[in-house]
């Protein structure tokens, strides 16, 4: 049988001889910290990729392997005990030591990074700045995830992410990577065919509203008009399809200049009308307080805040 560990401390002197009890239930502790993270049995089961039964079964396990009840169970939630909020302080710092160890090793001598993006800035702002990227560093791993989902930086599934918020703190590392405004697009042969050149001629337009990016009530107010002076609307969940829609001559978009460079570029969309909106959010590079950045990963976020610096005219070319 091997011999165990002797641990030694930075003073020099030796520690006790450490190991871990072989009945030690780690997986029932992994779901009872998923279940703390998210508040949730149903969350947690959701990030774990087990059913809620499962993880309902395992928190039980913990508690008979502990003798103590960790959560008051009520018909909707699960209320932690105070035994349970001191117990999850102290394996918390411990798990995500051993997650660290997991990643360092796992990722020594690799280039991969992953990287989550709202979809629409992944598919234009992004999309026009990667092959500079490739170029830049063709060693690199990209993985690249288009999502609006919150990030657990603590499951180590990602290292970085660019989210459109306000930039209040997250317990996360936050860099303004754009700042970003609101302004009114369409097609031209959609401006030619309504006659639209000011403001009053948007009783002739149908107004494409994005439910996720619902700006247009502060745009009409902020030009003196109401949504009772208009004409008809379309409504998406998504900048995207609301994008492709004044591109396709369906009406007037308000959306980020950072979201269609390409599109006026080309002459597809035209800014009509000289009013900007300021919406309060930006574009932020978010990454974890606790884990450091690895070399990929830190290589990419300066090559993104380096390229932010950049206007578009400088990535025409790619």
């Amino acid at each position: 049988m091997a011999n165990p560990v002797q641990i030694i401390s930075r003073d020099g002197m030796k520690e006790k001889n450490y190991a871990m009890r072989a009945d030690t239930p780690m997986k029932a502790i992994v779901c009872f910290d998923a279940v703390m993270r998210t508040g949730s049995a149903v969350l947690a089961a959701q990030q774990l990729f087990v059913t809620p039964g499962a993880v309902g079964q395992q928190i039980r396990k913990l508690e008979d392997w502990l003798g103590t009840s960790l959560f008051v169970r009520s018909v909707r939630r699960l209320q932690p005990t105070e035994q349970a909020l001191r117990y999850w302080a102290q394996v918390k710092p411990a798990l995500q030591q051993l997650e660290h160890a997991n990643l360092a090793l796992q990722r020594s001598g690799e280039f991969d990074v992953h990287l989550s993006l709202p979809p629409a800035f992944a598919n234009t702002w992004f999309a026009r700045r990667m092959p500079d990227l490739t170029r830049s560093y063709p060693e690199l791993k990209l993985h690249v995830s288009a999502s609006v989902a919150p990030v657990d930086f603590q499951s180590g599934t990602y290292d970085l992410a660019v989210r459109h918020f306000d930039g209040q703190p997250l317990d996360l590392q936050v860099k303004l990577l754009l700042r970003d405004e609101a302004r009114v697009y369409c097609s031209p042969e959609y401006r030619e065919r309504l006659q639209l050149s000011v403001i009053e001629d948007m009783v002739r337009a149908t107004v494409l509203y994005t439910t996720s990016h619902a700006n247009w009530s502060r745009w009409l107010g902020q030009v003196g008009m109401s949504f009772d002076r208009l004409k008809s609307d379309l409504r998406f969940d998504q900048s995207e399809m609301a994008i492709d829609a004044a591109r396709r001559s369906q009406g007037i978009v308000l959306t980020s200049p950072w979201l269609v460079e390409d599109d006026v570029a080309q002459g597809s969309l035209v800014q009509l009308f000289p009013h900007v909106l300021l919406t309060g959010k930006n574009y932020y590079l978010v990454h974890s307080n606790d884990r450091p950045l690895g070399a990929a990963a830190q290589q990419l976020f300066e090559w993104l805040a380096a390229a932010a610096t950049l206007g578009p005219a400088y990535f025409s070319g790619t």
